[in-house]
């Protein structure tokens, strides 16, 4: 099967699990894929993710977390910049997602940031997702 939108199959993946409460989702993986994972993890959302090997590639295996045994801890998670219509910010310009108490994945020069390490680091870039 092939995906025109990675980035957006991913998300859409996260959605669907924590709809229905599954403990793990996968789906085929990739370095962009990886890296939205990383801050993923890194900012709370899913406990962890793994990249495991198979026939003919490789898959990626996201634990997802629970504040308790029925609410996500996501409990919003939107495409923003499409293939269709990119959305290119500055470091000025980047928003906070919820006013602060979400985040944005940020593509920049220096490879995928969170919104608040974008900023501190005056980066701009491709506002690929926001997760809240």
């Amino acid at each position: 099967m092939v995906v025109v939108d990675p980035i957006s199959d991913m998300l859409t993946r996260i959605r669907n699990a924590m709809a229905v409460g599954h403990e793990t989702t996968s789906m085929p993986s990739s370095k962009l894929k990886e890296e939205v994972a990383r801050i993923l993890t890194e900012e709370g959302y899913i406990d962890r993710y793994e990249v495991e090997t198979s026939n003919p590639g490789k898959t990626l295996k996201l634990v997802l977390r629970y504040r308790d045994r029925q609410t996500p801890a996501i409990a919003g998670i939107k495409r923003i910049s499409r293939p269709g219509h990119r959305i290119y910010r500055g470091s000025t310009d980047i928003p906070r997602v919820q006013g602060g108490l979400g985040v944005a994945v940020i593509s920049t020069s220096q490879g995928l940031l969170a919104d608040r390490e974008a900023r501190r680091r005056h980066l701009g870039g491709e506002i690929l997702c926001e997760v809240w």
